[in-house]
């Protein structure tokens, strides 16, 4: 496969999103925690807290808080945890 050329304005976005990947992600884990406290059935939750387990794993949080925020499939836990890591940001 050819390396795809960018123009500087391409660049420039694609950049700007990986400067601000943590901030992404920090807004995904918001947003899980709000559809895990609508969610309604077991099968919704499961698939809502493995896409919070992707985007911990993303934002490069210690596996042992990872494993303790799933372990405990608390919305409260995962909410105060990422209220944390907005303060820290």
């Amino acid at each position: 496969m050819a390396k795809q050329e960018y123009t500087k304005y391409q660049q420039k976005i694609i950049g700007r999103y990986y400067e601000n990947l943590d901030t992404i992600m920090l807004q995904k884990l918001q947003e899980l925690v709000t559809e895990l406290y609508l969610a309604g059935s077991e099968k919704e939750k499961a698939k809502l807290w493995e896409r919070a387990h992707k985007a911990m794993v993303q934002l490069e949080i210690p596996p042992e808080v990872i494993n303790k925020i799933i372990q405990s499939h608390k919305v409260e836990t995962l909410a105060s945890h990422v209220e944390e890591w907005l303060r820290k940001k």
